[in-house]
């Protein structure tokens, strides 16, 4: 009989060696504090007004989250949620439950020709949701008008130094959430071209998620594996890409084979996605500003970019 621990304690030292080395976010996950249930959200319709109120729904839930936190003698959650409620942000849909759930809009949607999906990795959460939010940014002033990014943290990510980030348990969770959301945003928006950005155990989420979805592009990036062999694996008819940073950690992750690891490295022959080129930087820059990774990134979503 296969012992699966025992074959994931080298994954898991590496990721130690990994974050002793390179620094990665805190691992621990956000202090428990009550919100309450989401405010129902109105469906999603790309037209300004229906928009406009879908974004007042998302809001009204952050503000309730709000109160319930600052009830319960959370300052430092409070004012973070005090500033998610800014009637500027787009916020397709907000729970404060479990870590919490963000759906948030960069760019005009309802005028855009492309949409990027970003779909996060290990250790994000609503009080560490600031380093995917200026990602989303900056990706969304490289791509121009006609360009909108949506960040989608909308499952409980793992700990980086976690069992559960060795494991597509959270990833098969979070799966049919995406699925359910690329959909609905396809429907809204049917002449737009989709892109999935996966970054870190995202692009697991990816995988899980990516059978039969109509979507224009899947990018991996400072990806651990997809939880497939191969492109094939994927089932899906995106083009597949695949980038790692010079300095990410993730390349010195060893690849087990499905089931008992992600399988190979998405930026290897074997794997057969087309690899992008992303740079000398770490696991956390892939769209940083004025980096190789931003660039090219943003040129598959625009339609293309040069291979490495």
């Amino acid at each position: 009989m296969i012992d699966l621990n025992r074959m994931r304690r080298p994954l898991l030292s590496a990721l130690v060696a990994a974050a002793v080395a390179v620094p990665v976010p805190a691992a621990a996950r956000p202090a428990a504090v009550p919100a309450p249930a989401p405010v129902a959200s109105p469906p999603l319709v790309a037209a300004p007004a229906a928009l406009s109120a879908r974004y007042a729904a998302g809001r009204a839930g952050v503000l309730a989250a709000e109160r319930v936190a600052a009830a319960h003698g959370d300052l430092r959650r409070a004012a973070m949620l005090r500033a998610l409620a800014d009637p500027a942000r787009r916020l397709l849909s907000f729970d404060g439950r479990d870590g919490g759930r963000v759906v948030e809009v960069f760019g005009d949607l309802a005028a855009a020709r492309r949409i990027a999906v970003l779909v996060p990795g290990a250790d994000t959460s609503i009080d560490k949701y600031g380093l995917l939010r200026g990602g989303a940014i900056r990706l969304a002033r490289a791509l121009g008008d006609g360009s909108a990014v949506v960040t989608w943290l909308g499952y409980a990510t793992p700990r980086t130094l976690s069992l559960d980030a060795l494991s597509a348990g959270l990833a098969d969770g979070a799966a049919p959430a995406l699925r359910a959301f690329v959909r609905e945003l396809a429907g809204a928006k049917p002449g737009a071209a989709i892109s999935l950005l996966c970054h870190s155990y995202g692009a697991v989420v990816c995988g899980r998620a990516s059978p039969g979805l109509e979507v224009a592009h899947l990018v991996l990036y400072g990806s651990p594996g997809a939880g497939v062999d191969d492109v094939a694996g994927l089932r899906t008819r995106a083009a597949v890409w695949a980038g790692r940073g010079g300095g990410d950690w993730i390349g010195r992750v060893p690849h087990l084979p499905v089931p008992f690891g992600f399988g190979p490295d998405p930026v290897s022959p074997e794997f057969g996605a087309r690899v992008f080129a992303a740079g000398g930087g770490g696991h956390s820059d892939y769209l940083q500003a004025g980096s190789v990774s931003l660039a090219s990134i943003a040129g598959i979503v625009s339609g293309g970019a040069p291979d490495a």
